[in-house]
């Protein structure tokens, strides 16, 4: 994480601890940021061992001891970093600022709230330190491609997954319809339910069709599922071929009948003749 130039100390042993904490290019940098990174993972680990039953029973009081010396450490950490910047306030409000505070608070919380600690996974999501520590940050940009893409197909995507939903509403009522609550599809949100299963091709099983004519809904609706995966993933395809554009502007020059001009042009690109607006 960039901390701004207006929050390093201006000199002294905060300057220096400002160094180690927050910036990983000098060497003592890049080993505090290694040996946090393998510490979270190891208290994510505890945390989820802690939570299987047959572990806990043979070493709940060993994990116990290391979630708490895991808290501590991390509670130092934090006071560390409050400390070594200029102004404190601002970096526990930030965002990893905030993720460090839930990073410990669930320990403390356990003691009033028994059972808090099992929100201890969320300090998985301070591993996302790792982009800094390994100079991953220049792949962001390759995901700003991925969702200009996304956000460039979000209509066609909205008008998809509308269809979809009324496919599917339409499909469970007629599945309660055929089927009936005797053979296990008691309202229509239950048959929806097994529409959205069915389609997705996730087949549970827990629910299925007993009659002849039930049974030729679920298969074409099994089939129907693999054409509606598809439809998504063409989309931002598409999307990403033309590098997340806007779509082309529909107008067609007046003077020589030319067409595919930029979605935010005013004026042919071939003859110069101003197009005719059509939105």
């Amino acid at each position: 994480m960039a901390i701004r130039e207006d929050q390093k100390p201006a000199g002294g042993w905060r300057r220096r601890l400002h160094e180690v904490v927050f910036q990983s290019d000098t060497k003592a940098g890049r080993a505090f940021d290694i040996a946090l990174i393998w510490a979270i993972l190891g208290s994510v680990a505890v945390v989820m061992a802690e939570s299987m039953a047959s572990v806990r029973a043979r070493y709940g009081h060993s994990l116990h001891a290391a979630e708490w010396a895991f808290t501590i450490l991390f509670t130092v950490e934090y006071v560390v970093r409050l400390v070594s910047v200029r102004r404190p306030k601002r970096y526990a409000l930030s965002f990893f600022g905030l993720i460090d505070l839930l990073a410990i608070a669930p320990t403390y919380i356990s003691l009033l709230v028994p059972g808090a600690q099992a929100l201890l996974v969320i300090r998985v999501l301070r591993v996302l330190r790792v982009f800094r520590v390994l100079k991953l940050t220049e792949y962001l940009r390759e995901s700003r491609v991925l969702s200009d893409a996304l956000w460039a197909g979000r209509r066609k995507v909205f008008v998809f997954l509308l269809g979809v939903v009324t496919l599917l509403t339409v499909i469970g009522s007629l599945m309660y319809v055929i089927e009936g609550e005797e053979n296990g599809f008691v309202d229509i949100p239950t048959s929806i339910y097994w529409a959205v299963v069915t389609v997705t091709t996730v087949g549970y099983g827990d629910i299925s069709p007993r009659t002849p004519l039930g049974r030729v809904v679920a298969s074409a609706a099994m089939i129907l599922g693999y054409c509606i995966i598809a439809v998504p993933t063409g989309i931002v395809t598409a999307e990403l071929a033309r590098g997340g554009r806007a779509a082309p502007n529909p107008a067609v020059c007046p003077a020589c009948q030319a067409a595919g001009h930029d979605a935010d042009a005013t004026h042919c690109k071939r003859c110069g003749a101003a197009l005719k607006m059509t939105g």
